[in-house]
């Protein structure tokens, strides 16, 4: 999924990220809502991936996606990490947005590989303060594999937060790739904004 230089900044990221990532409260959920947030999802993935438009219509369907779907909003403040700490509201807002287009952008070109296949949910399991909800992408011509969805109900309704591809744990190589993209502006959050739209 995603190439990264191991750097300092991504050891700690990795490394410290079950101690830095923000608590998420007791879940009223329950396996059955998180299954159907991901049966949902996938139906207006696999629409996306079938409708035949632009790779510019699809970004912006899977910008859609996203926001129907996912907690951009945890999505982008995790990612942004203790840079966070000194962006004023009005970065973090605008940061949050840019992040979003950013995730259809890279994400939803991923999931242009799934065409033609499907992903089948395989079972839920509550972890910790959240629903794991495994599934397998069986694509043609590929041996299938894991993508797992994780799914709280933190903002007020069922969302996913995390995504497990083939192992690949989003939320830490997220947080790794904007630093190591932060670092690379001298950490002028607004460069890193305007860069990412």
């Amino acid at each position: 999924m995603t190439n990264f230089n191991f750097s300092r900044r991504t050891a700690m990221a990795l490394g410290g990220a079950g101690l830095m990532m923000a608590p998420l409260p007791a879940f009223a959920l329950t396996g059955a809502e998180a299954e159907r947030l991901v049966d949902t999802a996938v139906a207006d993935i696999n629409g996306v991936i079938s409708s035949g438009a632009s790779v510019n219509s699809t970004v912006n369907s899977f910008k859609g996606i996203f926001d129907r779907y996912a907690d951009t909003s945890y999505l982008a403040a995790y990612a942004l990490g203790n840079d966070g700490r000194s962006a004023t509201n009005a970065q973090k807002s605008a940061f949050s947005d840019a992040f979003g287009i950013y995730l259809a952008n890279k994400y939803g070109r991923r999931f242009n590989e799934f065409a033609g296949g499907q992903i089948q949910v395989q079972g839920t399991q509550p972890v910790n303060t959240y629903m794991e909800v495994r599934t397998l992408a069986v694509l043609p011509g590929q041996s299938p594999f894991r993508v797992d969805f994780h799914v709280s109900d933190r903002p007020g309704r069922p969302v996913f937060f995390n995504l497990i591809i083939e192992g690949i744990n989003m939320l830490l190589s997220e947080r790794a790739e904007i630093g190591a993209m932060l670092d690379a502006r001298g950490g002028n959050i607004d460069t890193l904004i305007r860069d990412l739209t």
